[in-house]
Protein backbone atom coordinates (compact mmCIF):
# COMPACT_ATOMS: atom_id res chain seq x y z
CA UNK A 1 0.00 0.00 0.00
CA UNK A 2 2.93 2.14 1.06
CA UNK A 3 6.34 2.40 0.35
CA UNK A 4 9.41 4.32 0.97
CA UNK A 5 12.69 3.89 -0.89
CA UNK A 6 16.16 5.98 0.22
CA UNK A 7 13.61 9.20 1.51
CA UNK A 8 15.91 12.24 2.77
CA UNK A 9 14.49 15.21 4.18
CA UNK A 10 15.57 18.31 5.57
CA UNK A 11 15.11 21.23 7.63
CA UNK A 12 17.02 23.78 6.06
CA UNK A 13 21.03 22.76 6.32
CA UNK A 14 20.27 20.17 9.00
CA UNK A 15 18.84 16.30 7.49
CA UNK A 16 16.15 14.76 8.98
CA UNK A 17 15.56 11.87 7.30
CA UNK A 18 19.33 9.86 6.22
CA UNK A 19 17.84 7.30 3.41
CA UNK A 20 14.09 5.78 5.16
CA UNK A 21 12.71 2.79 3.21
CA UNK A 22 10.16 1.02 5.07
CA UNK A 23 6.71 -0.76 3.44
CA UNK A 24 3.28 -0.89 4.97
CA UNK A 25 0.94 -3.85 3.50
CA UNK A 26 -2.51 -3.75 2.76
CA UNK A 27 -4.92 -4.50 6.55
CA UNK A 28 -1.36 -4.04 8.65
CA UNK A 29 -0.76 -1.88 11.86
CA UNK A 30 2.91 -0.81 10.97
CA UNK A 31 4.75 1.01 13.65
CA UNK A 32 7.84 3.75 13.97
CA UNK A 33 8.95 3.69 17.63
CA UNK A 34 12.45 5.83 18.59
CA UNK A 35 13.51 8.48 21.12
CA UNK A 36 12.50 12.17 20.69
CA UNK A 37 14.56 13.58 17.54
CA UNK A 38 14.64 10.36 15.64
CA UNK A 39 12.53 11.74 12.59
CA UNK A 40 9.48 9.94 13.35
CA UNK A 41 6.76 13.05 13.03
CA UNK A 42 9.48 14.41 10.06
CA UNK A 43 8.90 10.80 8.21
CA UNK A 44 4.77 10.98 8.86
CA UNK A 45 4.73 14.75 7.02
CA UNK A 46 6.84 13.44 4.50
CA UNK A 47 4.45 10.42 3.73
CA UNK A 48 1.12 13.41 4.13
CA UNK A 49 2.94 15.77 1.72
CA UNK A 50 3.15 18.37 4.49
CA UNK A 51 7.16 17.75 3.29
CA UNK A 52 9.35 17.72 0.09
CA UNK A 53 12.02 14.49 0.30
CA UNK A 54 14.90 15.46 -1.34
CA UNK A 55 16.17 12.17 -2.39
CA UNK A 56 14.23 8.68 -2.91
CA UNK A 57 10.35 8.03 -3.96
CA UNK A 58 7.15 7.16 -2.41
CA UNK A 59 4.15 5.19 -3.52
CA UNK A 60 0.88 5.12 -2.39
CA UNK A 61 -1.58 2.32 -4.18
CA UNK A 62 0.97 1.71 -6.54
CA UNK A 63 1.56 5.65 -7.64
CA UNK A 64 3.93 7.65 -6.90
CA UNK A 65 3.58 9.85 -4.57
CA UNK A 66 6.87 11.83 -4.26
CA UNK A 67 5.61 15.17 -5.19
CA UNK A 68 2.01 14.76 -4.30
CA UNK A 69 0.49 17.39 -2.52
CA UNK A 70 -1.60 16.47 0.98
CA UNK A 71 -5.17 16.67 -0.85
CA UNK A 72 -4.38 14.71 -3.39
CA UNK A 73 -3.32 12.37 -0.89
CA UNK A 74 -6.60 12.33 0.92
CA UNK A 75 -8.28 12.05 -2.31
CA UNK A 76 -6.58 8.86 -2.84
CA UNK A 77 -7.20 7.35 0.24
CA UNK A 78 -5.00 9.14 2.56
CA UNK A 79 -5.52 10.63 6.48
CA UNK A 80 -3.67 12.00 9.25
CA UNK A 81 -4.45 12.07 13.05
CA UNK A 82 -1.33 14.61 13.52
CA UNK A 83 0.57 15.20 16.83
CA UNK A 84 -1.13 17.60 19.27
CA UNK A 85 -4.31 16.34 17.57
CA UNK A 86 -5.15 19.91 15.74
CA UNK A 87 -8.38 19.83 16.33
CA UNK A 88 -10.36 23.22 15.83
CA UNK A 89 -11.03 24.76 19.36
CA UNK A 90 -14.21 26.89 18.50
CA UNK A 91 -15.93 24.39 16.58
CA UNK A 92 -18.26 21.72 17.51
CA UNK A 93 -17.67 18.19 17.85
CA UNK A 94 -19.71 17.85 14.98
CA UNK A 95 -18.26 20.73 13.13
CA UNK A 96 -14.85 18.96 13.66
CA UNK A 97 -16.13 15.67 12.41
CA UNK A 98 -18.14 17.51 9.08
CA UNK A 99 -14.65 19.24 8.57
CA UNK A 100 -12.67 15.60 8.33
CA UNK A 101 -15.20 15.00 5.44
CA UNK A 102 -15.29 18.23 3.25
CA UNK A 103 -13.55 16.99 0.17
CA UNK A 104 -16.26 14.16 -0.34
CA UNK A 105 -18.05 13.94 -3.19
CA UNK A 106 -20.61 11.64 -1.53
CA UNK A 107 -21.90 13.93 0.97
CA UNK A 108 -24.97 12.17 1.25
CA UNK A 109 -23.40 9.34 2.83
CA UNK A 110 -21.59 11.82 5.72
CA UNK A 111 -24.29 11.51 8.28
CA UNK A 112 -24.03 8.03 8.21
CA UNK A 113 -20.67 8.19 8.97
CA UNK A 114 -20.91 10.55 11.25
CA UNK A 115 -23.09 8.22 13.41
CA UNK A 116 -20.44 5.47 12.96
CA UNK A 117 -18.12 7.53 14.42
CA UNK A 118 -20.69 8.12 17.61
CA UNK A 119 -20.73 4.76 17.70
CA UNK A 120 -17.09 4.16 17.76
CA UNK A 121 -16.49 6.99 20.34
CA UNK A 122 -19.58 7.18 22.28
CA UNK A 123 -18.03 10.34 24.46
CA UNK A 124 -18.28 12.34 21.05
CA UNK A 125 -21.80 11.76 20.48
CA UNK A 126 -22.41 12.82 24.69
CA UNK A 127 -19.82 15.93 23.40
CA UNK A 128 -21.66 16.60 19.87
CA UNK A 129 -21.79 20.37 20.62
CA UNK A 130 -19.52 21.13 22.84
CA UNK A 131 -16.79 23.17 21.45
CA UNK A 132 -13.72 20.88 20.85
CA UNK A 133 -11.02 23.20 22.66
CA UNK A 134 -12.76 22.57 25.76
CA UNK A 135 -12.94 18.83 25.42
CA UNK A 136 -9.95 16.66 27.58
CA UNK A 137 -7.20 15.40 26.19
CA UNK A 138 -8.24 11.72 25.93
CA UNK A 139 -11.38 13.03 23.76
CA UNK A 140 -9.44 15.77 21.80
CA UNK A 141 -7.73 12.61 20.49
CA UNK A 142 -10.93 10.20 20.35
CA UNK A 143 -12.11 13.40 17.61
CA UNK A 144 -8.67 13.70 15.69
CA UNK A 145 -9.33 10.12 14.95
CA UNK A 146 -12.77 10.18 14.38
CA UNK A 147 -12.12 13.33 11.98
CA UNK A 148 -9.58 11.46 9.79
CA UNK A 149 -11.47 8.47 9.54
CA UNK A 150 -14.33 11.01 7.80
CA UNK A 151 -12.33 11.03 5.21
CA UNK A 152 -12.82 6.95 4.52
CA UNK A 153 -9.44 6.54 4.57
CA UNK A 154 -7.43 3.31 3.19
CA UNK A 155 -4.21 4.52 5.58
CA UNK A 156 -4.93 5.88 8.55
CA UNK A 157 -1.67 7.56 10.31
CA UNK A 158 -1.74 8.20 13.58
CA UNK A 159 0.94 10.82 14.75
CA UNK A 160 1.70 9.93 18.94
CA UNK A 161 -1.85 9.20 19.82
CA UNK A 162 -0.98 8.45 23.39
CA UNK A 163 0.96 11.88 24.03
CA UNK A 164 -0.21 13.28 27.17
CA UNK A 165 -2.94 11.18 28.12
CA UNK A 166 -3.71 9.27 31.27
CA UNK A 167 -2.85 5.08 31.17
CA UNK A 168 -5.93 4.40 30.84
CA UNK A 169 -7.07 6.38 28.39
CA UNK A 170 -3.78 5.17 26.43
CA UNK A 171 -5.37 1.46 26.70
CA UNK A 172 -9.43 2.80 25.37
CA UNK A 173 -7.32 4.90 22.41
CA UNK A 174 -5.40 2.16 21.89
CA UNK A 175 -7.72 -0.85 21.91
CA UNK A 176 -9.95 1.55 19.36
CA UNK A 177 -7.03 1.65 17.08
CA UNK A 178 -7.27 -2.19 16.88
CA UNK A 179 -10.79 -1.80 15.93
CA UNK A 180 -10.09 0.21 13.49
CA UNK A 181 -7.82 -2.07 12.04
CA UNK A 182 -10.06 -4.54 11.93
CA UNK A 183 -12.69 -2.91 9.98
CA UNK A 184 -10.09 -2.75 7.04
CA UNK A 185 -8.32 0.45 7.58
CA UNK A 186 -4.63 0.19 7.16
CA UNK A 187 -2.52 1.89 9.91
CA UNK A 188 0.37 3.41 10.47
CA UNK A 189 1.68 4.69 13.85
CA UNK A 190 3.97 6.77 15.27
CA UNK A 191 4.09 6.43 18.67
CA UNK A 192 6.89 7.20 21.74
CA UNK A 193 5.34 4.48 24.10
CA UNK A 194 6.92 1.90 22.17
CA UNK A 195 5.69 -1.27 24.71
CA UNK A 196 2.24 -0.15 23.29
CA UNK A 197 2.63 0.36 19.89
CA UNK A 198 4.71 -2.77 19.76
CA UNK A 199 2.27 -4.96 21.49
CA UNK A 200 -0.86 -4.29 18.62
CA UNK A 201 1.85 -3.97 15.88
CA UNK A 202 1.80 -6.82 13.09
CA UNK A 203 5.38 -5.25 12.03
CA UNK A 204 7.64 -1.92 13.07
CA UNK A 205 10.64 -0.32 12.62
CA UNK A 206 12.74 1.72 14.91
CA UNK A 207 14.08 5.17 14.26
CA UNK A 208 17.56 6.54 15.52
CA UNK A 209 18.82 10.00 13.70
CA UNK A 210 17.15 9.43 11.07
CA UNK A 211 17.68 6.48 9.92
CA UNK A 212 15.95 2.65 10.43
CA UNK A 213 18.01 0.86 12.78
CA UNK A 214 16.05 -2.13 13.41
CA UNK A 215 12.65 -3.90 11.71
CA UNK A 216 10.86 -7.28 12.25
CA UNK A 217 7.20 -8.13 13.95
CA UNK A 218 6.06 -6.30 16.60
CA UNK A 219 6.51 -9.18 18.73
CA UNK A 220 9.84 -9.80 17.54
CA UNK A 221 11.23 -6.01 18.73
CA UNK A 222 8.96 -6.25 22.04
CA UNK A 223 11.40 -9.45 22.59
CA UNK A 224 14.85 -7.85 21.36
CA UNK A 225 17.36 -7.07 23.93
CA UNK A 226 18.12 -3.85 22.19
CA UNK A 227 14.68 -2.23 22.14
CA UNK A 228 13.75 -3.58 25.74
CA UNK A 229 17.34 -1.64 26.92
CA UNK A 230 16.26 1.66 24.68
CA UNK A 231 13.10 1.70 24.44
CA UNK A 232 11.00 -0.03 27.43
CA UNK A 233 13.43 1.03 30.37
CA UNK A 234 14.57 -2.86 31.13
Amino acid sequence: MLRLQGVEAWYGSIQALKGITLEVHEGEIVSLIGSNGAGKTTTMKTIHGLMRPKAGTLEFLGRDATKMKTEELVKLGMAQSPEGRRVFPRMTVLENLEMGAFQREDQSEVGSDIERIYDMFPRLRERKEQKAGLMSGGEQQMLAMGRALMARPRLLLLDEPSMGLAPLVIQQIFDIIVDINRTGTTVLLVEQNANVALSISHRAYVLETGTVVLEGTGQELLASDEVRKAYLGE
